[in-house]
């Protein structure tokens, strides 16, 4: 994954990366976290009736240069670019989504890293539930404490791997994955379905995440919800106090631009 205008440095300023990175598991987990609480999941592209790029110099110029968010294409792109930039091997995988009622195909990316032998899930763009550190594959049936969320990688077939997080004291799966090699043109079609098919939900209402050490604040079309060490709190939000609320809790200006 590489993007012309991409510059690590810029990109760990945006972030707000502390000390110096390198091609090791202290950075890798330093800057996952850094940039799930500096950069949103949000599609207010999507919104205002854009498809969104898959352009790499694109998506540095939205994320790094103007500061906005994206979905998970878009974030887990930046963050492979980073991974790039360090020398740190890594490789992109397509996962299913399992939170819904019926079987949905494989529209969401995730990425493989792997450090000393060892091979780390990482994902900065799966919402609400999605994990706040890289996870060791090798590490099945175990559960993970990550803040005050507990997720849990298993198996459910000799090649394939289930993500399950703990939702309301339940293990709810959240996604299922394989390590079958996808390269960054694969998404392209999952993509499109994403920013345009009306059963998208990314079509059908606002999405916008941004996670910090105590939990997440998610705003779903007209629901603010704010996680705080595990108990959250609902309202409603106002047509006029959307944009306030995306500038002042998500750092985004409204308008999709």
């Amino acid at each position: 994954m590489h993007a012309e205008n991409f510059v690590l440095q810029d990109y760990l300023d945006r972030i707000g990366f502390q000390g110096e990175a390198k091609a090791d598991l202290a950075t890798l987990q330093a800057m996952m976290r850094a940039q799930l609480f500096t950069v949103p999941f949000e599609n207010l592209d999507v919104q205002a009736g854009k498809i969104i790029s898959l352009v790499p110099e694109q998506i540095v110029d939205k994320i790094v240069k103007r500061r906005r968010g994206g979905y998970c294409y878009e974030v887990n792109g930046t963050f492979a670019m980073a991974l790039q930039a360090l020398g740190i091997p890594y490789q992109f995988a397509a996962a299913r989504p399992m939170f819904y009622p019926v079987l949905r195909p494989k529209t969401h990316m995730v990425i493989v890293a792997t450090l000393a032998g060892v091979q780390w899930l990482c994902d900065l763009g799966f919402g609400s539930y999605g994990i706040r550190a890289p996870m060791r594959l090798d590490l099945l049936d175990t559960e993970v404490a990550q803040d005050a969320d507990t997720y849990m990688l298993s198996m459910s077939s000799p090649i394939d791997y289930v993500l399950k997080a703990k939702v309301d004291g339940e293990w709810a799966s959240q996604f299922g994955f394989n390590l079958s090699p996808q390269e960054w043109i694969d998404f392209a079609p999952a993509n499109y379905m994403n920013s345009t098919h009306p059963d998208a939900i990314f079509v059908q209402k606002l999405l916008v995440v941004l996670f910090n050490p105590q939990g997440r604040t998610i705003l779903m079309g007209e629901a603010l919800k704010t996680v705080v060490d595990g108990k959250s709190r609902t309202r409603r939000v106002a047509a006029q106090e959307r944009a306030t609320l995306l500038r002042e809790l998500f750092g985004l200006e409204t308008g999709g631009d």
